[in-house]
């Protein structure tokens, strides 16, 4: 064994300069077990299995002067307690910046802090233990000095730098950016409208049925690692795994199955699951880490915190002329690693504006350290504030035109036929239906008809409201998302299809199931191109050992990505499927086709040979096969968009509410989404990830948002007081389609996961705006409590906003 092998130990009971490990194994004994191989050997291991809780800080900002393992150390069933030294001797810091993003930086982060704590709940001593209970009832036993620094809570204290929280990066500014594609002062200036608004949007994070979780084994006789873990990315963090552990990446295994929920929740590093790696390393057992409810809210990535100044001008014909956009948006004391998080306020900048033909767009971000939990991509990245903003001033220009706001969009949306297209933003645009959505969206909710019994229920006291939000979405994107930046981040996904002997179809695909059906939609893939029936189909997918190179889940690309490779592998293996048909039945291959699990003549439909004797002989007889022909059952296709840097699809939704006036209170009638993601593989998936999208949409608009003191405390970090959407409060939520196909694949497919939760914020925010124009009330901070509804009911009585 090499001196990296040796248990970092002295004793029975030894406490090292950074932590204590207790209750070793006699040396030469945990020798034995490391060295042994076998089933009795793997059972006595995870026998073994020990249970990693984090000591949390419980202050937002405060230096560590001490931390007092003594009590922890002698707690019942205690394996380990360590900090943050002890733990940075196994896994080195990372630094979440991309290079593309210029400018963009982060001081390092460990898996556990060292030196000072940045964040309420941040992790800076672990306890490893026999249970989990035995492992908090030690955790509580730890006793910490504390030497409590200013926190920077607000995202313009930040911003201006009275105190900076990482002195050495000079001050609190992670990202800055901005646009001017010119002469945007000429077009304000010449404008007969300009319209102005501020828009906040709550933080609020993921809240998944599963909590986070990761079990981590390192078998040190193999140097090798298994982690079992709820990540929506095995490969990439395979990858970080092996580069921070210090392992051949060959070496590191993630196995990820069946994940109850993510929403890009889980597509990111924490330090607690680094940690539970490292952990393993350093004990030689199978460490396990599982999330409570509580400490989710306190460590799970957080999103969506921004205050927005935007503009608009037109023409008194009701030309859009420019947008003029200030973001601040604050995202905790680092970026996070790899994808950084920088990105969310990026997207904001890239999107706003979308789907308008404007030739003149200026925009300025700022995104700032706080002392606040970090945030990082969470579904729909940037989209429902983009969205948001973007349709919210769009009804106000409408609104003091004198026009309808449908009419005043159909007179400024992109043409259906002006494409490919480049935006003000900068963005290309393939293929977009933003006029045949609008036209379609009207149609499902009878527009003229609820505008007529609007004006009719209004004359009788009750005042219900419609909004539009029209919509562009970022799916399947190219390497030109996060591997230009340096990110060892995949944009292609493979997939494997093998021909067993029974005639069963094996399919092996790098996209990950997250809950949003990609298992089901690739094995209609498979079937429809190979030309068996789907009860043949088994997917496997989860497995870095098993299943080929891939991105995995995010941003709305299974279908368009994940699923083009595996049409395409299907495709090759019906190919060779037919050569061994033919060289069987000693037929011309252009005369045969594969269907119902069989092979047919391509004429009649005359059945000729089922696929389990064709496997048969291709296993087990290939001797009676022609010399120099050799059977291929098995093949492998990856895919990556190329020519665009991402696939856009777009839609439009719409909602209808009633407001109480008297109590502030909003209810929700209806909500309707008609979207264009291409082909539409299986509509029942697409209909659900729609509705499904729309409720967190609607989760953020009305009801989800983190509350923090001034000294930085998270004040709801629990299910009684952080409020979400249920079912009882939702409406009816109806689905239309457009399909234009994407020309960058042959499947044709978009993405659609994240349209419902892009649109629906915003669609919610200018349906209560318009309820309460009797009023002369207007809400622009989300949530949409019936506290800020009052209070903005008050503030028009009063003539002057009321910011809350």
């Amino acid at each position: 064994m090499t001196a990296r092998d040796e248990l970092p130990v002295k004793d029975s009971k030894t406490r090292t300069e950074s932590g204590y490990i207790g209750k070793a194994e006699p040396r030469a004994n945990a020798k034995r077990l490391l060295q042994g191989r076998g089933s009795f050997i793997d059972d006595l291991r995870f026998a073994r299995l020990a249970n990693v809780v984090f000591f949390r800080s419980p202050h937002a900002h405060a230096r560590i002067k001490s931390l007092d393992f003594s009590k922890a150390r002698a707690a019942p069933g205690v394996i380990a307690v360590v900090d943050g030294r002890a733990v940075a001797e196994y896994c080195t810091p990372w630094i979440g910046v991309l290079s593309h993003l210029k400018g963009l930086k982060s001081p390092p982060q460990y898996p556990l802090a060292i030196e000072r704590a940045c964040w309420q709940g941040e992790a800076v001593a672990a306890v490893v233990a026999e249970t989990r209970a035995q492992a908090e009832d030690a955790c509580d036993l730890i006793v910490a000095e504390w030497d409590p620094l200013p926190a920077v809570m607000d995202m313009h204290e930040a911003l201006a730098g009275k105190y900076v929280i990482h002195p050495e990066l000079g001050d609190n500014i992670c990202f800055s950016r901005e646009v001017d594609n010119g002469k945007v002062d000429e077009a304000f200036a010449k404008a007969d409208v300009v319209v102005e608004e501020s828009y906040g949007f709550g933080r609020h994070t993921g809240v998944c049925l599963e909590g986070r979780a990761i079990l981590a084994d390192y078998n040190a006789g193999e140097h090798t690692l298994t982690v079992h873990h709820a990540t929506q990315a095995p490969h990439m963090m395979q990858d970080i795994f092996a580069k921070h552990l210090n392992l051949p990446e060959a070496n590191v295994r993630v196995i990820c199955r069946d994940i109850g929920g993510a929403y890009g929740i889980k597509v990111h590093v924490y330090p607690d699951e680094m940690c539970t790696a490292a952990l393993s390393i350093m004990l030689r057992r199978p460490v396990k880490f599982v999330a409570d409810r509580l400490e989710s809210f306190l460590s799970d990535i957080h999103a969506r915190e921004h205050k927005v100044k935007v503009r608009l001008a037109a023409t008194k014909e009701g030309e859009i002329l420019a947008f003029d956009l200030d973001d601040v948006t604050a995202i905790g004391p680092y970026s996070v690693y790899p994808r950084t998080s920088g990105i969310e306020g990026n997207q904001v900048v890239n999107l706003t504006g979308g789907p308008y033909k404007h030739q003149h767009y200026r925009a300025k971000l700022n995104v700032v350290f706080t002392n606040k939990n970090v945030t990082c991509q969470y579904r729909a990245v940037g989209h429902p504030i983009a969205v948001a903003l973007t349709e919210g001033i769009v009804d106000l220009a409408a609104q003091k035109l004198g026009m309808d706001p449908a009419e005043f969009r159909r007179k400024n949306m992109i043409a259906d036929d002006a494409y490919p297209y480049t935006g003000a933003a900068g963005m290309k645009f393939e293929v977009l239906t933003h006029h045949q959505c609008l036209d379609k969206l009207l149609g499902l909710m009878e527009y003229k008809a609820l505008r007529a019994e609007q004006a009719v229920l209004r004359k009788k006291g009750i005042y219900r409201g419609i909004g539009l939000a029209a919509m562009i979405e970022v799916t399947s994107p190219s390497p030109a998302f996060y591997g230009v930046g340096g990110a060892r981040i995949s944009a292609q996904d493979g997939a494997t299809l093998r021909l067993e002997p029974t005639g069963m179809l094996t399919v092996l695909s790098s996209v990950t199931e997250q809950g949003q059906g990609t298992e089901g939609i690739f094995a209609q893939i498979a079937a429809t191109a190979v030309g068996v029936t789907l009860d043949k189909v088994r997917v496997i997918t989860g497995d870095t050992s098993t299943t080929p190179y891939g991105g995995g889940t995010w941003a709305s690309r299974g279908a368009g990505i994940g699923g083009e490779a595996v049409l395409q592998s299907g495709k090759a293996l019906k190919s060779n499927i037919l050569d061994i048909a033919a060289a069987i039945l000693n037929a011309d291959k252009a005369t045969l086709d594969v269907y119902n699990n069989e092979i047919i003549d391509r004429a009649s439909g005359e059945s000729k040979l089922p696929l389990a004797e064709l496997g048969r002989v291709a296993y087990f007889r290939p001797d009676t096969l022609p010399m120099k022909f050799q059977a291929e059952l098995m093949v492998t296709r990856h895919f990556t968009p190329r020519e665009y840097g991402f696939t856009f699809t777009n839609g439009i939704q719409a909602s209808l509410v009633e407001v109480d006036p008297e109590t502030g209170f909003v209810t929700l009638l209806k909500h309707w989404c008609v979207e264009d993601c291409g082909t539409v593989i299986n509509p029942l998936l697409v209909d659900e990830q729609i509705r499904g999208g729309v409720v967190q949409g609607i989760g953020a608009a009305l009801f989800e948002e983190c509350h923090y003191s001034d000294d930085g405390q998270l004040l709801n970090a629990s299910m009684a007081d952080y409020l979400v959407p249920m079912s009882a409060e939702m409406p009816d939520i109806v689905c239309g389609h457009v399909e234009s196909k994407t020309k960058t694949s042959e499947l044709g497919a978009k993405g659609v996961g994240e349209a419902g939760t892009a649109g629906a914020p915003g669609a919610v925010m200018n349906a209560i705006n318009d309820a309460l124009g009797p009023f002369g009330a207007r809400v622009t901070s989300m949530p949409f409590t019936p506290e800020r509804v009052l209070d903005a009911l008050a503030a028009a009585g009063k003539g002057q906003a009321v910011p809350r």
